[in-house]
């Protein structure tokens, strides 16, 4: 069983009160749905949840099904993406802090 706050994350996301049908559609729609992501607050738990459970359809965390596949097949060995990406966040928010200017990806 997941802790509360593991998902709580869920209740933030910009997508919360929209139609779940806008983000699972096929082909180049959804990279028209991917806009639902641009500036969401939790994007990050939610691409790590779509990866730590290989969710396998979708638009999760502003990444595509076929996207999330690609970055699967690059990095097979990390464990918990959650740990990955939140770590990465961190790094980036340090190195985006005064004189800094870096911009962080998931594709690393």
């Amino acid at each position: 069983m997941l802790a509360a706050n593991e998902e709580a994350w869920e209740a933030r996301a910009a997508c919360r009160t929209s139609d779940p049908d806008v983000l699972f559609v096929n082909g180049a729609a959804q990279n028209e749905a991917k806009v639902t992501c641009v500036g969401c607050v939790v994007r990050v738990e939610c691409l790590a949840h779509a990866l730590d459970r290989r969710i396998e359809h979708g638009v999760w965390g502003g990444m595509t099904d076929r996207e999330r596949r690609a970055l699967l097949r690059r990095r097979p060995t990390v464990s918990s993406w959650r740990r990955l990406l939140e770590a990465a966040r961190t790094q980036h928010d340090r190195r985006a802090s005064p004189g800094g200017g870096e911009r962080w990806t998931a594709a690393g």
